[in-house]
């Protein structure tokens, strides 16, 4: 598969000063857009992750019996962006509260979640949850119920869900957030 936007290969080798990082927050097709907005974001892609079986179709993720997410995958460049950039985004374009839903998108495949690829990516997504969180409940929200753990195995979703909204500019995306904001201030107290 080639990317619609990057016109790359959708493949995720690590290289030099790139770092990886994965999300999931609701339907894939809008989470992926505001990442490959981003100045310094190489590559994204969309697909399932967390699950029980291998290589899952998206009609069965959404029966709701496989226990993948809705996920985005994205290579970024570390000389542009930091992680605490990339975890900004996540925080603050979706409602980390609403446990297996994002607004009208009910089911576990769009939980919110953060998967973790090292030790400092475990770090900072925990510290900037507590931070957020702290925020979230002064403002009225819920806890946070975004699940964090070590990245489980990425299954590419099918090529029509890649890019999507790029190919379909008028399609359809529920992702939204609190209206709080995670400041680079913030994540530093």
């Amino acid at each position: 598969m080639i990317h619609y936007i990057f016109n790359k290969n959708l493949s995720f080798d690590q290289h030099s000063n790139f770092e990886i990082a994965m999300f999931g927050m609701g339907c894939f097709w809008g989470a992926e857009k505001k990442f490959w907005e981003l100045p310094g974001v190489e590559l994204t892609a969309v697909g399932y992750a967390g699950g029980i079986i291998k290589n899952p179709s998206y009609q069965a993720v959404c029966s709701g019996t496989t226990g993948h997410n809705e996920v985005v995958k994205i290579v970024f460049n570390q000389n542009v962006l930091t992680f605490d950039d990339i975890l900004s985004v996540f925080w603050e374009n979706h409602n980390p509260t609403q446990g297996n839903r994002q607004g009208n998108d009910v089911g576990s495949q769009y939980r919110s979640g953060a998967y973790f690829f090292s030790d400092k990516q475990k770090h900072s997504i925990i510290n900037s949850m507590h931070i957020y969180e702290k925020q979230l409940l002064r403002h009225g929200f819920g806890k946070i119920t975004t699940e964090v753990t070590k990245a489980p195995v990425f299954y590419i979703a099918e090529d029509y869900h890649q890019q999507y909204l790029a190919k379909n500019p008028g399609g359809y995306c529920g992702l939204g957030g609190t209206g709080i904001i995670l400041t680079e201030k913030s994540l530093t107290c």
